[in-house]
């Protein structure tokens, strides 16, 4: 287990160092630390709950993403504390402990990739690989304060993984600049397209600001002034995403009631979004590890237990449904967006919950964020969670999404933007 000087970040301490080269790697004399669901050879990938350990033998291999950083030059540190299974955003672990959010302690990490974010944002590493399916990279960073990247589903090779979800599974990793985050994304996108410079507009979705508990001064209009500052106020325009998703993606009229029964305060077309991503979430879940969960009955912690066993019960009905709000979702923010566009939105609907939060405000909170986070982890699209700052002495942060395949291009962006974000942050 990690010591307390560790924040509980790490499940595994140990040093893998880069093979060495005559040359200058293009991480070279950078740590990093990874989450516990990457296949490390000789290290039990544990998935984040002990009877997974006890029942898997020790990988034989690296996980292709692994050795990828350490043959650009870096260093890992060991393998971080994860939610059970990868199937919760919050990053509490009754097994092992829960991270302590450098930023916030009486506050959650976020999750999955709680430790590896955690590492990050207490200078433990100067970079993280996590995984992102429905919101584990982007939901933590943006609880720690730090950048957090979730590539083009399909731009990294997540073989050497454990899958949650295949339609949604992603590589993701985070960093405290912007510079170690783009020279990462060099080292693991196999492809990406990096001659864009420059957006061509800057859309914001104003439906899903209203989402959001911060002030928009404090989060997504700081981006666009940077951006403003930068490229000129004529690239930006705005939009209400709902009505254009609802518009668009007619295979949502399946889930339109069941993703807005029961919730208070929601946009209705982006709610069903979320109830299509988590009913397919949960079914590829039972086929990747519905015998193992119903053969070893694993001991897990209370909240998550209920999900993983509905997930297990999870049918076929609606399934094929699911595969057409995936296809028309993305077509539709890629004739939005174009090339070069960029989508601006909350990453969450506000600042980290309290840790134990009641169960009941805690689900509200859950049901705006999946909202927003399933925009990105349905259409496929990249998105970066960029920190800005400080409200109320709790992390704030905002996203930038853009079409899938232009990961070079949102890196090279959030590069871009970086000095004159900062000038916003410390004027507001």
């Amino acid at each position: 287990m990690a010591r307390e000087t560790d924040y509980g970040a790490f499940m595994d301490k140990f040093i893998l160092q880069p093979t060495p080269s005559p040359h200058q790697l293009p991480l070279s004399g950078l740590t990093f630390a990874v989450k516990d669901l990457f296949d490390v050879d000789g290290y039990v990938t544990g998935f984040g709950n002990p009877d997974w350990a006890r029942t898997h033998l020790a990988a034989t291999s690296m996980a292709p993403a692994v050795l990828a950083v350490l043959r650009g030059g870096a260093t890992c540190i060991g393998k971080t504390v994860m939610d059970e299974m990868a199937y919760s955003i919050n990053g509490e672990n009754i097994h092992y402990g829960t991270p302590r959010n450098p930023c916030a302690p009486d506050r959650v990490p976020g999750g999955s990739s709680s430790g590896s974010a955690v590492a990050v944002s207490a200078k433990l590493a100067d970079f993280s690989l996590g995984t992102d399916t429905g919101g584990s990279v982007r939901v933590p960073a943006s609880y720690c304060g730090i950048f957090g990247f979730r590539p083009s589903h399909g731009s990294v090779l997540t073989s050497g993984v454990i899958p949650m979800a295949q339609s949604f599974d992603t590589v993701g990793w985070f960093a405290r600049d912007p510079t170690i985050l783009k020279q990462v994304g060099n080292v693991v996108l196999e492809s990406s397209d990096t001659h864009l410079v420059r957006p061509s507009q800057v859309i914001v979705a104003e439906d899903c600001l209203r989402l959001s508990s911060i002030p928009t001064d404090r989060t997504t209009q700081v981006l666009v002034k940077a951006v403003e500052k930068l490229f000129g106020g004529h690239i930006v325009k705005n939009v209400i995403l709902g009505d254009y998703v609802k518009d668009k993606v007619p295979s949502l009229k399946h889930f339109i009631d069941e993703g807005s029964k029961d919730q208070e305060y929601t946009i209705p077309s982006l709610a069903a979004l979320s109830s299509a991503m988590r009913l397919l979430q949960r079914y590829e879940f039972k086929n990747n590890h519905g015998d193992w969960v119903t053969t070893v009955k694993p001991d897990l912690g209370p909240g998550l237990s209920e999900r993983i066993w509905e997930a297990v019960r999870t049918s076929a009905d609606k399934v094929d449904v699911c595969q057409s709000v995936k296809t028309e979702l993305r077509a539709a923010l890629t004739a939005l967006l174009g090339d070069g566009g960029i989508l601006v939105i909350p990453t969450v609907p506000g600042p980290p919950p309290k840790l134990q939060m009641d169960a009941t405000a805690l689900e509200s909170f859950r049901a705006r964020a999946f909202s927003l986070l399933s925009i990105a982890g349905v259409s496929g699209f990249c998105q970066v969670s960029i920190p800005l700052g400080m409200y109320d002495n709790l992390p704030v942060a905002a996203s930038l999404l853009a079409k899938n395949g232009s990961d070079g291009f949102l890196l090279n962006l959030v590069k871009t933007l970086h000095d004159a974000l900062k000038e916003e942050i410390q004027a507001v």
